[in-house]
């Protein structure tokens, strides 16, 4: 259990991609980490394909990035709603601001791109977003999933193994 004792914050709204929410989400916990699913508000949320999320707190009530190991942010459409929330990009940008691991798959990358973090990166995630990192400055890679300093990207939802193998990796070896 390569994550014993971090804990990770973990996004979710409305119109998440569930596989991209729920498989990255087990992996971390199998390797022993504390996950908090974190949402725009309390309230229930439904995935892209129907399946019922119920996040663990609201961003008000979110950790403070000193407090957290890092943070996931899944694809879907939920990064369009995540990336309007003022709350959601401070914690962003303070996480990577205290150089610990911020995860993103497919659409995710939209989070990064508001939050102000992605110039001079590499990066990938979905192809319809390509031209949203390159606007931002970073240098869209077609991988299935990669590390640029303490940024995690992952392509898409076939791309999850390659994805959850780097994260993981990223946060055991960050101290």
């Amino acid at each position: 259990m390569r994550l014993q004792g971090k804990t990770i914050g973990y996004f979710v709204a409305q119109e998440v991609e569930e596989l991209e929410f729920w498989v990255p989400l087990m992996r971390l916990q199998e390797e022993g980490a504390k996950v908090i699913s974190i949402g725009l508000s309390h309230e229930k949320i439904r995935g892209h394909h129907g399946l019922e999320i119920t996040p663990d707190i609201s961003i008000e009530e979110a950790p403070k990035a000193d407090e957290l190991d890092g943070l996931v942010i899944p694809g879907g459409w939920a990064p369009d709603k995540l990336r309007r929330s003022s709350g959601v990009l401070q914690l962003v940008r303070e996480v990577h601001a205290q150089g610990k691991i911020i995860g993103s798959i497919c659409h995710g990358g939209w989070v990064p791109i508001s939050a102000g973090i992605v110039r001079g990166r590499r990066a990938t995630g979905t192809s319809a977003i390509k031209d949203d990192i390159t606007n931002a400055g970073g240098i869209w890679v077609n991988e299935s999933a990669l590390r640029d300093g303490n940024i995690v990207w992952g392509r898409v939802v076939a791309d999850i193994p390659d994805f959850c193998r780097e994260l993981v990796a990223a946060l055991a070896e960050q101290k």
